[in-house]
């Protein structure tokens, strides 16, 4: 669970965002991220959640970095990574995405894609019906 952040904005950094590509740091955050992906595959085809049948802390921690990473949301690394070849990931990251509070979560200071996904800002529950960017003026 700790090393989710760590491993997949790792990869991220030097697959999709260093200022020029390095082979050797590509590789092996892509080799770790992988071996992560397998672990988790094989955890999630003995278990729903990953610590087991109820959806934890451990599965919101996790999900924004594998769960994206599975649905092809993260760097243009879905082909790169295989992510398709991890059943077990797929469908726990499906499983996760159709829960309302993932779907909320997933807004909240999103600054890109469609503007009804985007909600920079969250001070109340009422703000996903109200401020999300296609409700909100556009500023002068």
């Amino acid at each position: 669970m700790g090393s989710a952040p760590y491993l997949g904005g790792g990869f991220g950094h030097f697959y999709a965002y260093a200022p020029f590509k390095m082979e050797y740091p590509i590789d092996r955050f892509a080799m770790e991220t992988k071996r992560q992906l397998d672990v988790l595959d094989r955890r999630l085809g003995e278990s729903e959640y990953l610590a087991g049948p109820d959806y934890t802390i451990a599965d919101i921690a996790v999900w924004p970095w594998y769960g994206g990473l599975a649905k092809g949301w993260l760097y243009n690394a879905a082909e790169f990574l295989d992510v398709q070849s991890y059943r077990n990931v797929q469908r726990w990251a499906e499983a996760i995405h159709a829960r309302p509070a993932a779907k909320r979560g997933r807004m909240v200071n999103r600054v890109q894609g469609e503007p009804s996904s985007q909600l920079h800002e969250r001070h109340d529950a009422a703000d996903f019906e109200t401020k999300t960017q296609d409700k909100l003026a556009p500023s002068s």
